[in-house]
């Protein structure tokens, strides 16, 4: 059973704890909290790229700067997107746990390209036409209808 995208239950005690802590002790040097919180927690990214031929390539990091750096630079001649360059960033989401990651990862590479763009626009109602069943089976279908 997989866990919610925004279940938190799996960060310990004492790190919550230490990342507060360390933002109290470092307001006075101009450390942003976030920066505290990035110094002690793993982040991990779920993106997007639209490539020059209009496909969409989908991917996890845990440093996404550096891997859109690796994309566009082309280390891996045999990269999905190393022929389909340059590459536009429509989407990225950003997650504390990497379970939660992999599981959203895997769950949109199944996903269509029109519900994978619905999802970069932030356009829901879009997102959730398109995730409808439309086959014969489903008690909404009707071929006839317009």
């Amino acid at each position: 059973m997989s866990k919610p995208l925004n279940d938190t239950s799996s960060q310990p005690v004492q790190q919550a704890g230490a990342v507060e802590r360390l933002k109290r002790e470092h307001i006075k040097s101009n450390v942003t909290s976030s920066a505290v919180e990035r110094s002690i927690m793993n982040y991990y990214y779920v993106y997007i790229l639209k490539c020059a031929d209009g496909l969409l390539y989908t991917g996890i990091t845990n440093n996404l700067t550096r891997r859109l750096d690796e994309h566009d630079r082309g280390l891996n001649t045999g990269c999905f997107t190393y022929k389909r360059r340059p590459l536009e960033l429509i989407f990225s989401q950003e997650f504390n746990n990497v379970n939660q990651a992999i599981y959203f990862e895997k769950k949109i590479k199944k996903w269509s390209a029109k519900k994978k763009i619905a999802l970069a626009n932030g356009d829901y109602d879009m997102l959730q036409i398109l995730a409808e069943c439309r086959n014969a089976t489903h008690s909404d279908y009707d071929p006839n209808k317009k």
